[in-house]
């Protein structure tokens, strides 16, 4: 059907016989001739001015499948949503996109990388694109926004309602300095059901996914294989062989994933196109350990990846415990290290 007509809203001005050839359903038939003839008392007609009325008190826009707007990426996927509703500037989303994506039960280092990674993706020129979930989705949007740059966010409701409700000033913060999208009309509520089709949205939007922390059963590990149906890149953090958010990276690396544990391991991949940007990001892990007293060294030195507890690290390190807790304290201001169950790790 959109291979042969060039413009679907000629459909609204067909007769009759004209429809039927198109080979549409009959109910379909019959709803465009109730809209002709402007009948408000079909459910179809009725159902569709409550939306653009909606869409109208909301200041949602609407993008239909052949409408310029509408993102090329995207527009060759299976399943390409025929309409996509947005709010903010709905012209980033042809600009070159990378998704992130990962748990809702993120570590504090998982969260960490999730702002750090979209900070300096968008420095270096991708769109970051998300879910706008709890944790790894909710940290990459922050990321990006909080470096001074746009950010999508693809939710599975309608625009007329933020989801979840804890983020509600992070979706406002998207309106305002990005776009969010839906495939959803306003009024639509979100359902469990919706977050498998919003995922091939956010894979099929971009030229890569990257995925943050995943346990194995995982709707991240969905998307993925969404993402290398459609074509796309995938790429994987590693984590510690212990932590259960870690499994579905260290299973997608396994399965070809891309392992990356720094920027440039992602633009390499995708091409030369980024790799030429300098990037703007702050000093690095190493200079920043230079640059500490030999104490603070000491206890760095004596972190793993893995939580160990001040027990362990005043053992290790010979200092005492007020010593030690001022050491992780400047040690955490510098972000190199956190707070994390079962005491402090290593996140840089």
């Amino acid at each position: 059907m959109l291979a042969t007509i060039p413009d679907l809203t000629d459909l609204l001005a067909s007769n009759p016989a004209t429809l039927k050839a198109c080979g549409l359903h009959v109910e379909t038939v019959a709803a465009l001739i109730a809209w002709q003839q402007q009948d408000e008392t079909h459910a179809s007609v009725s159902q569709v001015r409550q939306i653009l009325g909606a869409c109208e008190r909301h200041g949602i826009d609407m993008v239909s499948w052949q409408h310029p707007d509408y993102p090329e990426a995207l527009r060759h996927i299976h399943d390409a949503p025929l309409v996509l509703y947005t709010r903010g500037d709905r012209r980033l989303l042809s600009r070159e996109q990378i998704g992130i994506i990962g748990s809702r039960n993120a570590t504090v280092a998982g969260l960490d990388h999730a702002r750090r990674f979209a900070a300096e993706l968008s420095e270096r020129g991708l769109l970051v694109t998300s879910g706008l979930a709890l944790g790894v989705d909710g940290a990459a949007h922050a990321g990006a926004l909080d470096a001074g740059h746009a950010t999508v966010a693809v939710i599975g409701c309608g625009l007329d309602r933020i989801y979840p409700n804890q983020h509600r000033r992070l979706g406002e913060r998207v309106i305002e300095n990005g776009v969010m999208v839906s495939e959803y009309p306003p009024g639509t509520p979100a359902r469990a059901a919706h977050f498998p089709q919003r995922n091939r949205i956010i894979s099929g939007l971009g030229r890569g996914i990257l995925v943050v922390e995943a346990g194995l059963k995982s709707g991240s590990l969905i998307t993925a294989r969404l993402a290398l149906e459609q074509g796309r890149e995938v790429f994987a953090i590693p984590g510690s062989i212990h932590s259960p958010v870690a499994r579905g990276c260290h299973y997608l690396i396994k399965q070809g994933a891309r392992l990356v544990d720094q920027v440039d391991d992602i633009l390499e991949e995708l091409g030369a196109a980024w790799s030429l940007p300098v990037s703007t990001g702050g000093p690095s892990a190493a200079s920043r350990v230079d640059a500490l007293d030999s104490r603070e060294i000491a206890v760095f030195e004596a972190l793993g990846y893995d939580p160990q507890s001040t027990d362990a690290l005043c053992l290790a390190t010979g200092l005492p415990a007020d010593q030690l807790v001022q050491s992780l304290l400047l040690l955490e201001l510098e972000g190199l290290v956190s707070s994390a169950p079962g005491g402090f790790q290593k996140i840089a």
